[in-house]
């Protein structure tokens, strides 16, 4: 019998599947992958660490369910590689082999899209190259593991769509649960995509009794963050407002625009291409989804001041989009010359020019680098630091030095006391700065302080609400001119505390 007339027409994303996909290019793609890692891995030891990077060797010897700025699985991750090797190569090495892995992430998204060998590699290529993923993988960072987990997750959701594999669902839920574990934003884009699925489908995943069991995992894995969040007052929030508030990456209007520039200008039109497609493509019908999580991502962004590089997780995904349709149809008239591999060598070595410590550190202040990429001037410089304070500890009588405490302005600068000051003769470094105010305040010696910190010398008004006595002794200096939030910060020795930490621990807490 035929279908009454009247009935609604099947939604052809419930029905239509992408037939079987091709076989993946292993080798190629590996290739890619691995010339990326190396790469990585042969600069890892320039310049030095990042202000973030000496914060994680520290909270690891932390542990807690949470901090103010980060959920708990980055700074136990650094624990772990800081336990077998304390060196600045060894903890980038996760990070080199988080971007390669990124890279195959990427090339099984495009196969799954229906991409053969030229799509695959179409993708791979431009992730490999996309300037956000190579600055990230030269840092241990939680950029760097959210951006893998956060690939993963969104290729995990097209194979579902692709194959209806109940076990993928429970896949997604245990890669978000690692991936809520490193940042919270990555329940937005899980929102997202359930929201992509719900407008465009397919949307039987509701059907799916996997799906339940994948949100317990989710949720059990989210809980005792939560829960060290609720009793710490919600810090995560207040360090929300603290980025949105900073107006990187131009601000709300920056939003697309730095976009561009993070996934290598001219090779961001894969990704523009790939998402125009997934509304235009009847292929591409099944992925619509992605669209649909893009889009409404980047209005919430808009709204809440987010920044760019919060919608990366979606980048592999339309690259493989645009990659797919120009294996499937070629590219558009006057774009072809996008897709071929001297477009792809100029975007690679721009990428490293811009990203990665390939100049002599006495250039870079004279090079457009950290303009560009602001986190490679905050990895210089740090042994040199811990030597002037060092100096300034020196400066004070010895009865005093028994009893003095180094107090900086923020958790790089106390990471790097704890990474350079015991060979120094120094003491560890107490701040009140995100997390390191909760490593513990300083004990009640009533000796005197050597202070980093406030910005300038007008910062000594400030200092006076602590101290009764307080005089600059210097003043930092990475001694190759470069503008990183250290440079030209003053050294004080403090006397004359004005009432017990405990009393004034509580008002130097920040974040930022």
């Amino acid at each position: 019998m035929s279908a009454p007339a009247s009935a609604a027409p099947p939604d052809p994303a419930e029905t239509t599947r992408p037939s079987a996909p091709p076989a993946i290019a292993w080798k190629p793609v590996l290739l890619i992958a691995g010339v990326l890692g190396v790469v990585l891995l042969a600069v890892s030891a320039r310049y030095g660490y990042h202000r973030d990077e000496l914060y994680f060797r520290v909270a690891g010897r932390h542990p807690m369910w949470g901090y103010p700025d980060q959920p708990p699985l980055v700074p136990l991750l650094g624990r772990a590689v800081t336990a077998l090797s304390d060196t600045l190569v060894a903890l980038r090495v996760p990070a080199a082999l988080f971007s390669a892995a990124g890279v195959v992430a990427a090339a099984l998204t495009a196969r799954d899209m229906g991409g053969g060998r030229r799509a695959q590699l179409l993708t791979a290529g431009a992730y490999a190259v996309c300037p956000f993923v190579v600055a990230a993988g030269h840092l241990f960072s939680t950029a760097t593991l959210d951006l893998l987990l956060s690939t993963t997750i969104v290729w995990l959701a097209v194979r579902w769509v692709r194959t209806r594999d109940q076990r993928l669902l429970l896949a997604v839920g245990a890669v978000a649960a690692l991936a809520l574990n490193v940042k919270y934003l990555s329940a937005f884009l899980l929102v997202a995509l359930v929201a992509g699925l719900l407008v465009s489908g397919p949307r039987d995943f509701l059907r799916r009794p996997a799906l339940a069991a994948a949100a317990l995992i989710v949720v059990a894995a989210a809980v005792p963050g939560l829960v060290w969040q609720a009793r710490h007052g919600w810090p995560q929030l207040d360090m929300a407002d603290a980025i949105a508030g900073k107006g990187d990456f131009g601000g709300r209007p920056g939003l697309v625009p730095f976009q561009i520039l993070l996934t290598g200008v001219v090779l961001s039109w894969l990704w523009i291409y790939g998402l125009w497609r997934t509304y235009r493509s009847e292929h591409m019908r099944p992925f619509r989804f992605l669209g649909d999580a893009y889009v409404l991502l980047t209005v919430l962004f808009l709204v809440t001041a987010g920044k760019p590089y919060y919608l990366s997780g979606l980048w592999a995904a339309l690259f493989a989009a645009g990659a797919v349709e120009i294996e499937r149809n070629g590219a558009p008239r006057g774009w072809a010359w996008v897709p071929t591999p001297p477009v792809y060598a100029v975007t690679a070595i721009t990428t490293a020019l811009l990203t990665l410590p390939v100049y002599p550190v006495t250039w870079l202040a004279r090079t457009p680098q950290p303009a560009v990429n602001a986190d490679a001037a905050e990895t210089v410089g740090w042994p040199r630091f811990a030597e002037q304070v060092a100096d300034a500890y020196a400066s004070l009588p010895p009865d005093e030095r028994a009893t003095a405490t180094i107090i900086v302005s923020n958790y790089g600068e106390a990471g790097a006391i704890d990474k350079y000051g015991p060979r120094l003769g120094l003491p560890r470094a107490y701040s009140g700065h995100n997390g390191y105010w909760h490593f513990g305040r300083p004990p009640e010696t009533g000796g005197p302080a050597v202070v980093v910190g406030p910005e300038t010398t007008a910062g000594a008004s400030y200092l006076r609400q602590f101290w009764s006595d307080v005089r600059p002794v210097g003043a930092i200096d990475n001694g190759v001119g470069l503008d990183n939030q250290e440079q030209g910060k003053p050294v004080w020795i403090c006397r004359g505390q004005r009432a017990p930490w405990s009393e004034l621990w509580p008002r130097l807490k920040t974040l930022s």
